[in-house]
């Protein structure tokens, strides 16, 4: 299990709820985001068994997510939202390792940070659903918590198949350090 450093803070969550409209925009948009991803992994690598069952399995639960959200936003009267740049997902996608030297230590980081943002993402949906009252949406955002939960737990699990504890561990150290910073 992927352990966060910082504990997001109670702003945030006030923010989310002071605009929760814009807060479900956003969430539609990085469903689809995630999709995209898990796809784009699979297809790039394509050799990788394993990992490809995954992340079919992973982009099509994704989707979903973006559907169902989607359902969200259409009964609220909202229309989908322009795409814009994730400052967070940007700043952890910079820190993977690049370049044809480094091709292994690049999966190794795409996966442990898909994982490390999954577990922010388990932290924060947990937040909101706490926070809201009882009915269809909180019931809603519990269960996108425990997928979050369990998509955390895959890319680790993906990370074990093809990486040592000891690879694993020292480079996942390094990028929560740096992620709590982010």
């Amino acid at each position: 299990m992927t352990l966060l450093l910082s504990a997001s803070p109670e702003a945030w969550l006030q923010a989310v709820l002071a605009d929760f409209d814009s807060f479900l925009l956003d969430h539609a948009a990085c469903e689809r985001k995630a999709s995209a991803m898990a796809m784009h992994l699979a297809a790039h690598y394509r050799d990788r068994r394993v990992l490809v069952d995954a992340m079919v399995e992973l982009a099509c639960e994704e989707l979903d997510h973006f559907r169902q959200v989607y359902r969200i936003v259409c009964e609220r009267g909202l229309e989908l939202a322009p795409d814009d740049k994730d400052p967070y997902v940007n700043a952890m996608n910079a820190l993977a390792r690049k370049g044809t030297h480094v091709p292994e230590e690049y999966l190794l980081d795409r996966l442990l940070l898909a994982g490390i943002v999954e577990a922010r993402g388990c932290e924060r949906f947990g937040m909101v659903a706490e926070a809201l009252a009882e009915g269809r949406l909180k019931r809603f955002y519990q269960q996108i918590e425990l997928s979050e939960s369990r998509h955390r737990d895959l890319f680790l699990e993906l990370a074990r198949e093809y990486f040592t504890p000891a690879e694993i561990e020292q480079r996942q150290a390094g990028l929560l350090d740096a992620e709590a910073e982010i």
